[in-house]
Formats: structure tokens, C-alpha cells, sequence
């Protein structure tokens, strides 16, 4: 293993330890944690989990229906409506939001015009 192959596997392991220290994780951990903890969310879920399983099997036969296509939908917005849902969905929306926007700073020194770098058949 290279040095530099090291040192990048190092930088990424601060990246990660200091990406558990960001507000928006700990918020995310802590709405898991309550959607864990929540026997009526849970219940939910395991409900739209087996209408989810339903309608994908009714739909690669060919059997589904606009009904089951409803009843997944409002079973899916009864379980995102609950509270603590809605406090967990928010918090990894943000959470996405922030790790996009570390994904840009890491991603923008590594940015190559690979058409104009190849040469050959790729220019005009």
C-alpha cells in the first residue's frame, strides 16, 4: 500500500469520525433512536413493509391494481405523517443536505475533463 493510498484512508477515517460529531448526525441518531423505540411507529412500519411486499408481488404479476397503488400510498403517508416519522425523515434530509455539500468540497480538487484529457477519437 502507497503512502499516499495510506494517508488518504487516514484523512478518511478523521472525515467519518468528524462527520458523527456534526449536529445534523447527532439529530439523525437521536430521531432514529425515538423511531427504534416507538412500538406504534414500528407497527407501522412492519404494516407498510407487508403492503410494500403485497403490492410488488401483485405488480410482477401482473395483477396489481390502481387500489393497491392507493393503499401503498396511504399507508405510506400514515406512516410518514407520525410525528417522530416526520422528526426522522427531516433530520436525514438535512443530513443528506450536509453530506452533499462535503461530497462537493472532496469531489471539486478532483474534477478532469476526461474527453479533453483521452485525446484521440473523444476531441473534435
Amino acid at each position: 500500500m502507497s503512502i499516499q493510498t495510506s494517508r488518504a484512508e487516514e484523512l478518511g477515517t478523521e472525515l467519518g469520525e468528524a462527520i458523527t460529531e456534526l449536529p445534523e448526525y447527532e439529530t439523525f441518531e437521536s430521531a432514529k433512536e425515538a423511531v427504534e423505540d416507538s412500538e406504534t411507529t414500528q407497527k407501522k412500519i412492519d404494516e407498510f413493509e407487508r403492503v410494500r411486499q403485497e403490492f410488488m408481488l401483485a405488480r410482477q404479476a401482473g395483477t396489481a391494481t390502481q387500489e393497491d397503488l392507493q393503499r401503498l400510498q396511504e399507508t405510506q403517508n400514515e406512516l410518514h405523517s407520525m410525528p417522530v416519522m416526520e422528526e426522522y425523515l427531516e433530520a436525514k434530509s438535512k443530513l443528506a443536505e450536509r453530506l452533499d455539500a462535503i461530497n462537493d468540497v472532496i469531489s471539486e480538487p478532483l474534477a478532469v475533463n476526461f474527453g479533453e484529457e483521452a485525446g484521440g477519437c473523444c476531441q473534435d
